[in-house]
């Protein structure tokens, strides 16, 4: 195979750290190209065209291994993710290729440049009958998307330089968050699960994993918001902006092919103790309203 060639000039002591963002065109992504601004940041995308970026799918291990061997990044956060949970029931081999195997390759390749990788997973790798999980508490997922997750975390934390970050629910411009609001906005009904999470604004996480980045921790470390409902989330919504729309409960949601844990949600007391970013609610939804005055 003929091994492509990217333009970027490498060994220039005159230029900052590089930063390799996988998943760069993705919410978390999104955030992270802006606060690692001490950093020259290369960042992918997968799908459409984006201007900047570099086309990759980690699918393609050989490619994946030849970026970050040719840009030889001294980080490497990986925010590339298949996170239709449903769809990953459907189409496993996809879901464990993104997931799990892809971090295998990262790895391999971060090992030769000597990267420090920063490996992004979910509070899903947890079955959800107690929530409030720590770090250590040992990991049964209920679906395929949670199982992949884990098998990527078994394979960054093979590698000594390596931390994985569990998040939970993470918003920008889409996801629960947001289409609780837009309802809310527009007067309509938000029909809300009644299990319980940890949702966290990209930006909060991006803060945080550069942080974390700069402190060059290692192991698992939980990073996310609040436990709360999605039912109470949205009626925090509602109350905080004064927001015309009703909320109802429900106790379950027809259509789901792949099982939720009921409460997923992530101590993140650890991390607070580390970093200086705000992880309460009503800050991470403070960021949901920033990021629409910018769009």
């Amino acid at each position: 195979m003929r091994r492509r060639i990217y333009p970027f000039i490498l060994g220039d002591p005159g230029l900052p750290m590089r930063a390799l963002v996988l998943g760069g065109s993705g919410q978390l992504g999104l955030e992270l190209r802006e606060v690692l601004s001490n950093y020259e940041v290369v960042w992918t995308y997968s799908s459409r065209e984006v201007p900047g970026g570099v086309k990759l799918d980690v699918r393609d291990f050989n490619s994946l291994e030849d970026l970050v061997l040719r840009t030889r990044p001294d980080v490497v956060v990986n925010a590339a993710a298949f996170t239709d949970v449903d769809g990953c029931e459907t189409d496993r081999e996809r879901c464990l290729k993104v997931n799990g195997e892809a971090v295998k390759h990262l790895v391999r390749a971060a090992r030769v440049v000597e990267a420090y990788v920063v490996h992004v997973s979910t509070d899903y790798v947890f079955d959800g009958e107690r929530g409030n999980y720590a770090e250590e508490d040992v990991p049964n997922p209920v679906n395929y998307y949670g199982l992949s997750k884990l098998v990527g975390e078994a394979y960054a934390l093979s590698y000594d330089d390596s931390l994985v970050v569990r998040t939970s629910g993470v918003f920008r411009h889409k996801g629960y968050v947001p289409y609780a609001l837009r309802a809310l906005r527009e007067g309509r009904e938000v029909a809300a699960f009644r299990g319980y999470y940890s949702p966290i604004s990209a930006r909060k996480l991006a803060q945080a994993v550069h942080e974390l980045v700069g402190q060059r921790r290692t192991g698992v470390l939980n990073v996310a918001g609040e436990r709360v409902s999605r039912y109470d989330l949205a009626v925090k919504l509602k109350e905080m902006y004064g927001l015309p729309g009703k909320v109802r409960e429900v106790q379950d949601v027809q259509g789901w092919k792949a099982r939720r844990p009921f409460d997923s949600s992530l101590n993140s007391s650890r991390a607070r103790g580390l970093i200086s970013v705000e992880l309460g609610l009503e800050e991470n939804l403070e960021d949901l309203l920033k990021v629409e005055e910018v769009r």
